[in-house]
């Protein structure tokens, strides 16, 4: 029985572990800890190290075991040493590769690490941008529903205020149905909202591992710096990879300028004859003769330096498209700034001042029902459309800092 409970508790610890909210920061945290993604990027990493260590060795030597010049016609056919030829052999051969190609080998090794090392910078970026992302959508998804929910519990004294109304007779019947319509219409809203809130929890959970993640505290409040964000766009992940390819196709062009220079190999060989005939020793060594290079290497070295003049281009164009979304990237943000601020200073108090006036001239007789609670839905709208506002300027700000900013020493350690 103790042993049950022990292990129901120690079952129950990871579960413990996750229950506490999260607050932006721990999200991050989290999410680089745990993403999988994020471990398999670092696995490349290792993997390419480790293969970069065998990159410029030699060829393991060759043992070559064998029985030479044994007759199969004539007197002696079948018969093992009858005569001075037929011997028992064992040797050993040794290739040795070219030193521009082993160079050129360990050049290649050298930027595979590079291109998996920024791969996994790339992968980082990627998590913590999707990772934030999701805590500010569930955040805010959360307030608007909250929002939501403030104007469904007015409508319950609003309810009350109709009976008496219909009680004493100054209210028509069909007006106790509108605070009901009007409850649909916001449960349609809600039912939209708690998707998103879903959604938003859903794509946290991705990342940080926790099946039931819970946002605390308050997003980050985070200034766009053109001029900074400009100075930093030769350094991002991206184009760290394009430099890695480049390199590596570099690494390429040399490895197949190095075909053209001769490898060897060196062989020794022991021959035993019969006794009455004398042991043999050979000694060899060959030489490749790259004799018809016109066809052969020639056309792959030029095939390499292509593919490398590509990177280059490439490379020129993923920074002048990088540079074209991040200008576009901050109009936009300049744009849900102002629609926000527009929001926040104009419609939301108009609307509420409307809605105001048209609950008192309702209270006086003087106006619908109907009319005035489409005001106040009006009002619970502007609030809510205000909050998504506030969302994508949120969104935008971290987006575009985690996908232009310069290299934090958190990621750079990562």
């Amino acid at each position: 029985m103790r042993y049950l409970i022990s292990t129901l508790l120690l079952s129950a610890m990871p579960t413990l572990a996750w229950a506490e909210p999260l607050t932006f920061n721990a999200a991050l945290e989290r999410a680089a800890a745990d993403a999988p993604s994020l471990r398999g990027s670092a696995a490349g990493v290792t993997a390419a190290q480790s293969a970069a260590i065998a990159a410029d060795r030699l060829p393991d030597p060759t043992l070559d075991i064998g029985i030479q010049d044994f007759p199969v016609t004539g007197p002696d056919a079948g018969r093992f040493n009858r005569d001075n030829f037929t011997m028992q052999k064992i040797g050993i051969s040794q290739q040795f590769v070219n030193p521009a190609k082993r160079h050129a080998r360990a050049a290649r090794a050298s930027a595979d690490i590079g291109i998996a090392e920024a791969g996994a910078l790339v992968e980082g970026r990627s998590v913590r941008l999707l990772t934030a992302l999701a805590w500010v959508d569930l955040y805010y998804a959360e307030r608007r529903l909250e929002q939501l929910q403030r104007l469904d519990a007015s409508l319950g004294d609003l309810q009350s205020t109709v009976n008496a109304r219909l009680a004493s007779g100054s209210a028509r019947p069909s007006q106790a149905l509108e605070p009901a319509q009007l409850r649909a219409l916001v449960n349609d809203r809600r039912a939209e909202l708690s998707a998103a809130v879903a959604k938003g929890r859903a794509n946290l959970a991705r990342f940080t591992g926790d099946p039931n993640p819970e946002v605390a505290g308050t997003p980050p409040e985070l200034m766009v710096d053109r001029i900074r964000l400009l100075a930093g766009v030769a350094a991002l992940p991206r184009l760290r990879a394009m430099d890695a390819q480049s390199v590596a196709a570099d690494a390429d062009t040399q490895l197949a300028r190095a075909d053209k220079r001769p490898d060897w190999k060196v062989s020794a060989s022991y021959g035993r004859r019969a006794p009455n005939y004398g042991d043999l020793v050979s000694v060899g060594v060959s030489i490749d003769l790259p004799f018809f290079s016109r066809w052969r290497q020639d056309p792959k070295i030029a095939a390499a330096a292509s593919e490398a003049e590509r990177t280059r281009f490439d490379r020129i164009a993923a920074e002048r498209e990088v540079l074209a979304s991040l200008e576009g990237d901050l109009a936009d943000h300049l744009m849900r700034h102002q629609r926000l601020e527009n929001a926040r200073n104009t419609l939301v108090p108009l609307t509420k001042r409307r809605a105001e006036l048209d609950m008192a001239s309702y209270a006086a007789g003087k106006l619908d029902l109907g009319s005035a609670l489409l005001s106040s839905l009006a009002l619970a709208e502007a609030e809510i459309d205000a909050l998504a506002r506030e969302a994508d300027v949120a969104r935008d700000a971290i987006r575009i800092n985690m996908t232009y900013g310069p290299m934090t020493e958190k990621e750079d350690s990562q």
